[in-house]
């Protein structure tokens, strides 16, 4: 394969060098196109332009593939725990047994939050949407440790900063589902492991002991595993071009879960939930749902069909629905709306009309089924898909700033009004 790619505009010739990724992967180099040429390419979306080179995720839609650091998504599910994963996304390689007690004892030192969050809540109208307390009360940790304003922390205190959002993180999360239930919040166990801590601090009540079920421990381990990072997705891209500004970390992230915040986005999982339950208080026909989600003229959407990137069946949805199965099966749970979502998938994957489409089910598909199981409310699915992304958002943000890469400043096509005088009012 040649080295360069070959652009001929306005009688300009111009060479525009190629970036070939380990997976083989090719990008072409227009960095330098504008000034060369004055021109500018347009990809409304960037469903074609590569804004980074990264090594901490592979995703290869077309053939249904993820990686992490060179590990599948399926090895990583099956085999590790979630400060495993979160420890190979920021660092680059899995930890060995001295390293992985370091990292975990250092998250278990920083789960308390200071109390004066609490006040926070007092503020908030009765019914707030926890995204939108999530991405507040964690844009206000920069409040409460103001050393992380500085963009030119040392490596030790960026580290540090690092490790107190992994470990606060479950702490807010489990605050935020306290009080939308108006119960006193639970403080962390430090001799808890990390998944455990978090589930004790959001299901125990203060009156009475709570016995964490290791079915609810190893889906929840599990859940986070698959959300840990997806590549250059929009919350992901989001975190990227923020920390480009060199705002701390804590702004970052905070903006990273607006980004999520959409239906489009970490939503769908609200979404497909909401949409079975519709479907079950009309019948439950999944077939006619199947027709609306057909009829152009309709606007019933299948929520959790299809995929930005993946063209095949995600690799998630297949690890999920299996866990989905057997967490419901444990637990003895015979969940009405589980088994419309398997009609739903099986009706729509023997239509020629989803297989043309490539409209496969994804990762929100079966989530939200089994969160419901365990006692989730629909408002903090996103939430929890916010906790289990974090580590993603936080290795983009730390390659970007390690790679010492420029601050985001996309270019544009203006399509407006050419120059013009002014009118004054009365002529108007």
């Amino acid at each position: 394969m040649s080295n360069t790619a070959h652009l001929s505009l306005n009688g300009k010739e111009l060479e525009l060098p190629l970036i070939e990724g380990s997976e083989q992967e090719v990008g072409i180099d227009i960095s330098k196109l504008r000034a060369a040429t004055g021109a500018v390419t347009v990809d409304v979306g960037f469903k074609n332009t590569g804004s980074t080179t990264s090594n901490i995720t592979y995703l290869d839609g077309e053939a249904g593939v993820l990686r992490h650091r060179g590990y599948s998504i399926e090895d990583l599910a099956e085999n590790a725990s979630f400060l495993e994963v979160a420890y190979l996304l920021i660092n680059g390689e899995l930890p060995n047994a001295q390293e992985y007690a370091d990292w975990d004892h250092q998250i278990r030192h920083h789960t308390l939050v200071n109390e004066d969050m609490e006040n926070i809540f007092k503020a908030w109208p009765t019914g707030s949407h926890p995204m939108g307390q999530l991405t507040a009360m964690i844009s206000s940790l920069s409040s409460f440790y103001p050393e992380s304003l500085n963009p030119n922390q040392s490596e030790e205190d960026q580290h540090r900063t690092i490790r107190r959002l992994i470990a606060k993180m479950p702490t807010i999360v489990a605050m935020l589902h306290k009080k939308a239930a108006g119960h006193p919040v639970i403080y962390p166990q430090n001799k808890l492991d990390y998944v455990s801590n978090f589930l004790n601090m959001t299901f125990k009540n203060i009156t009475e002991d709570y016995e964490i079920d290791p079915v609810y421990v190893e889906a929840m381990n599990k859940l986070l595993i698959l959300h840990a990072d997806h590549e250059q997705n929009c919350s992901a891209s989001t975190v990227r071009i923020v920390g480009s500004s060199h705002a701390n970390l804590y702004a970052c992230i905070s903006a990273g879960i607006a980004a999520l915040w959409g239906p489009l986005h970490g939503g769908a999982n609200q979404k497909v939930i909401e949409m079975l339950e519709a479907i079950k208080n009309d019948g439950g026909d999944a077939q006619k749902y199947i027709e609306k989600a057909k009829d152009k003229n309709d606007p019933f959407r299948l929520m959790g069909f299809g995929h930005r990137v993946y063209k095949n069946y995600d690799p998630r949805a297949t690890i999920i629905k299996k866990s989905c199965d057997e967490i419901l099966d444990k637990l003895g749970i015979s969940d009405p709306v589980l088994e419309i979502a398997k009609q739903l998938e099986e009706t729509a994957l023997a239509d020629p009309y989803f297989a043309e489409r490539k409209l496969f089910p994804n990762v929100d598909f079966y989530s939200g089924i089994i969160y419901r199981a365990m006692g989730f409310p629909v408002e903090m699915f996103t939430v929890l898909f916010a906790l289990g992304r974090l580590p993603g958002w936080i290795s983009q943000w730390k390659e970007m700033r390690d790679q010492k890469q420029p601050i985001g400043r996309p270019r544009q096509i203006y399509t407006g009004p050419a120059a013009r005088d002014w009118v004054p009012m009365e002529a108007r």
